[in-house]
């Protein structure tokens, strides 16, 4: 069994997470919940195959050879029941990247790109920057639990001419993991209507109870023509810093046009370390992620119990992902105040909801992926913070 509860010191080491307090305007020795890596290390082969290629000493060109897409191959296969082919394959230096190459790739400037907030804020981000449109459909929030409003959605895209829509499955930051109905329903409205789908799949291994993760293109056949699927090993095994991505794209002319999009940044060999890391990981690194989803599951089972039993704030409930959507809207606070509360007041880090769309007014995203020690003494500086405020 892992030891996930080791605490591994991350200051002075050029975390994002941990050492950059001053440059994001927090204040020092909060508790950082926020950026979506986790504090744990990666699986002894992946370090053991990085020493090893690190021990060779040459860090020349690098292309991923057949054994590379046999591992992956193998690897959505067994975890997703997903057939694929090397060929539909482009390996890139992460999934944003990815999403903001086939933005340019499948549309115009001045096209109309649709999503459903609140979501990740770099799909917004990526939509804008790129001089596109944005669309938003907002997600229907049932009583914690939250639904494509597809009517809405199909409206938006016949009236803005929508060319194209960025899914998130598993959703961030809401953690829903989309059905296969659902994701049909998505699908069959985005090729009605010529809609290219970008489907950002990054947190498909983290999934809970009895949901099953879906792969878009793998809902009905013509969807394969019209989607790309982002994947990466990055959150699963927490490689983020190593800059590795795998797109697939099984349109011939869709990856084309990808791959031109990524030679005019002047992309081409990815990351060596990288994919040394990502064909470790996922040859050897299963029984490591089933130890983790366990630890995983007895974390967000903490965040239950204290949010049942301290009162302030609620779980939503989450289907996958290792991201925690707490609804403080009962405290009748504003988003301003909220924010003061949880960094002034309980001293975390966090994501306010606020950055991920209209509707995460009155939201808070935390990471729960830590050692349970750190998330316990978070969860009791929150709910202090919480008392104190209703005294």
């Amino acid at each position: 069994m892992t030891d996930f509860d080791k605490i591994y010191d991350r200051k002075n080491t050029n975390s994002l997470k941990y050492d950059f307090y001053k440059e994001r305007g927090k204040s020092e020795n909060l508790i950082p919940l926020w950026v979506a890596d986790m504090d744990f290390r990666a699986p002894d082969e992946v370090i053991n195959a990085l020493k090893a290629k690190a021990e060779h000493g040459v860090f020349g060109y690098s292309e991923p050879d057949k054994k590379y897409f046999e591992t992956l191959r193998n690897w959505f296969a067994t975890r997703h029941g997903w057939e694929t082919e090397p060929e539909n394959f482009v390996v890139t230096c992460g999934v944003v990247f990815s999403i903001c190459a086939l933005i340019r790739a499948v549309t115009k400037v001045d096209d109309a790109v649709i999503i459903c907030q609140p979501v990740y804020y770099p799909f917004a981000e990526s939509i804008l920057d790129n001089g596109r449109r944005l669309v938003v459909s907002e997600l229907e929030n049932h009583d914690g639990f939250y639904e494509i409003d597809f009517e809405d959605f199909e409206k938006k895209i016949i009236k803005n001419k929508v060319k194209a829509f960025i899914l998130c499955n598993p959703h961030n930051p809401v953690g829903r993991v989309w059905t296969r109905a659902e994701l049909e329903k998505l699908g069959d409205i985005c090729l009605k209507h010529g809609v290219f789908v970008i489907s950002d799949e990054i947190h498909s291994d983290f999934v809970y109870g009895g949901n099953k993760h879906t792969v878009f293109s793998t809902v009905k056949p013509e969807f394969g023509e019209i989607c790309a699927v982002c994947t990466a090993p990055t959150k699963t095994f927490n490689l983020a810093g190593l800059h590795i991505a795998n797109t697939y794209v099984k349109s011939s002319i869709v990856r084309g046009q990808f791959k031109k999009e990524l030679a005019k940044q002047g992309f081409s060999q990815p990351n060596i370390m990288g994919l040394v890391a990502c064909k470790a990981a996922y040859e050897f690194g299963a029984y490591w992620l089933e130890d983790l989803k366990v630890y995983l599951a007895q974390n967000l089972q903490l965040v239950r119990e204290y949010a049942l039993n301290n009162g302030g704030f609620t779980l939503v409930e989450p289907q996958g992902t290792y991201l925690v959507w707490l609804d403080c809207r009962a405290l009748g606070l504003s988003d301003g105040e909220l924010s003061r509360l949880f960094e002034k007041d309980a001293g975390l880090w966090v994501d306010d909801g606020t950055v991920f769309g209209k509707g995460g007014s009155g939201f808070e995203r935390i990471n729960i992926a830590c050692p349970r020690s750190v998330l316990k003494l978070a969860l009791d500086k929150l709910c202090a913070a919480v008392r104190n405020l209703r005294r």
